[in-house]
């Protein structure tokens, strides 16, 4: 899979909640850095933490607005809109980075502003 389909494909199984098989896009020695879980190594250590995922959430959406594709590297500008059991509403734009080899993620940080999702992490 090249880098286009590999990126669409990342936010078609985000958005349809298949964290199991978004997980599998990832490399198995993946490094992520992700602006509320931290720094997160292994696509094992990936797919556990996303498992409780689905329990924050009653929904969420992550829709894509704008790529720029050069080679094995992707940026994606996206509007995440989300809400939580207890009825809170998530809405933050954000800017995704990939790198990708041999058709798999190694490489994930993503950027956005942390206050809209207070609900989830408590601040």
């Amino acid at each position: 899979m090249d880098t286009k389909d590999l990126v669409h494909r990342y936010y078609e199984l985000a958005n349809a909640g298949y964290w199991d098989d978004w997980c599998d896009l990832f490399a198995a020695d993946q490094v992520m850095d992700e602006q509320l879980a931290g720094h997160v190594e292994g696509r094992e250590t990936l797919r556990a933490m996303m498992k409780g995922f689905p329990e924050m959430y009653v929904s969420f959406a992550n829709r894509p607005q704008h790529f720029v594709i050069d080679g094995e590297q992707a940026a994606v500008i996206s509007h995440i809109s989300g809400r939580t059991k207890g009825g809170d509403s998530i809405e933050a734009q954000v800017c995704n980075y990939f790198r990708v080899t041999d058709g798999k993620i190694v490489y994930f940080a993503n950027f956005h502003d942390s206050v809209p999702f207070a609900p989830v992490t408590g601040g």
